[in-house]
């Protein structure tokens, strides 16, 4: 079998045990990547690496680039190499009732993510709820795109594009007026994990969920025949949950506190502030810029917080439109009193170690499986 590149390194766990390869280092080496060496071996010997493991591993100056880390048996991926590929063409080795109860768990949480995806009418009341009192919790860390990989240059194919005839309709869909919704993807399928936010036009007519979801699966390096619906359907769930404008635009002042509680990579941002409802001209993707830009963060932190903005502002109507809440005081000044209060209403921001980010992912999944219990009427 013909290699690229340098041959990667192997390495114990333990002092007297199996010599192992990273999947993801050996497939490039291997000339496949993308998972298309597992589909194309399925009796190739792997498991996922725990918490404790990824430590070692990172400590010996292996794997620093990526999230998950998938253990190959350096032998077989050696025997490969050397033309010795035949027995790892069969059906997987793992036949124990422990591997069995895994698989059979995981084939029922597929199940469950069909029909969370699915959109039901029997669930869509608890969904909403679900989706938008995730705008009040903290944002996740979200998934980082897909980087080049050593090997064979991939040929992207984009499902929609532009062109000449098409400016009609380009003119045409921008007259019309740009209602942006919250969006949130949390997704984990076949141990493929999306995490995602963006703000999306209610009345876009120019690409489909379905066009998008595509794209999105090719810049993230995920499997398009899993992702695309999941991520299609969520979209449209949402837009359809979304409020609207619930706040009549005459009142005045009309604010509302917003907190942000933001990841992205090891850098957090916590701050909290005042947005009032009835100007119109309060734009959050301005103040997300003109915020960045004063606290020196990059433009991962802008879509994420006009996400969250966004996501309070649906959120706030609501709950006034149902429960009639009272306005926050009127302000006397510009200057807020009693001066011991200004360090409450200021942005905070914190470098987070290691430990720190596995206890935020940790949470970020409990939660992640609390909604999708919420959607599903558990």
């Amino acid at each position: 079998m013909r290699t690229s590149g340098p041959k990667p390194k192997s390495f114990r766990l333990e002092e007297s045990g199996e010599e192992y390869m990273i999947g993801s280092e050996a497939g490039a080496w291997l000339k496949m990547v993308r998972g298309s060496l597992y589909k194309r071996y399925p009796g190739l010997w792997r498991r996922m690496a725990s918490i404790e493991e990824r430590k070692i591993i990172c400590g010996m100056g292996i794997g620093l680039s990526t999230t998950s880390i998938t253990l190959l048996k350096a032998c077989e991926v050696e025997d490969m190499a050397g033309g010795d590929d035949e027995q790892y063409k069969g059906p997987a080795a793992e036949t124990t009732p422990a591997a069995k109860e895994t698989r059979e768990r995981r084939s029922a949480k597929l199940n469950r993510e069909a029909s969370w995806s699915a959109h039901g009418p029997a669930a869509q009341a608890a969904a909403a709820q679900a989706h938008l009192s995730s705008h009040m919790d903290a944002v996740p860390s979200l998934t980082v795109p897909a980087k080049q990989r050593t090997g064979p240059k991939r040929l992207r194919t984009y499902p929609h594009f532009y062109d000449d005839n098409k400016l009609p309709v380009l003119q045409k869909a921008g007259e019309q007026a740009e209602v942006l919704v919250p969006i949130r993807l949390d997704l984990e399928i076949e141990n493929h994990k999306l995490r995602d936010t963006f703000l999306w036009n209610k009345n876009e007519s120019m690409i489909t969920p379905e066009q998008f979801a595509e794209l999105l699966c090719d810049d993230m390096e995920l499997p398009s025949p899993l992702f695309v619906q999941p991520i299609a359907n969520a979209i449209r769930g949402q837009v359809e949950q979304h409020p609207g404008d619930l706040v009549a635009m005459d009142e005045e002042d009309r604010r509302v506190p917003i907190k942000l509680n933001i990841h992205v990579g090891n850098i957090s941002l916590v701050d909290q502030f005042e947005w009032d409802l009835s100007c119109p001209h309060n734009s959050p993707e301005e103040f997300a810029r003109q915020l960045c830009s004063d606290l020196g963060l990059g433009g991962e932190f802008v879509s994420t917080i006009a996400y969250s903005i966004r996501g309070q502002i649906s959120w706030n109507a609501r709950t006034m439109y149902a429960f009639g809440d009272p306005p926050l005081p009127t302000l006397k000044s510009v200057l807020r009193t009693p001066i011991q209060d200004t360090e409450h209403w200021c942005p905070r921001l914190e470098v987070l170690t290691e430990a720190e980010m596995e206890k935020k992912i940790r949470d970020q999944d409990r939660n992640t499986r609390r909604m999708r219990r919420l959607a599903q009427g558990w």
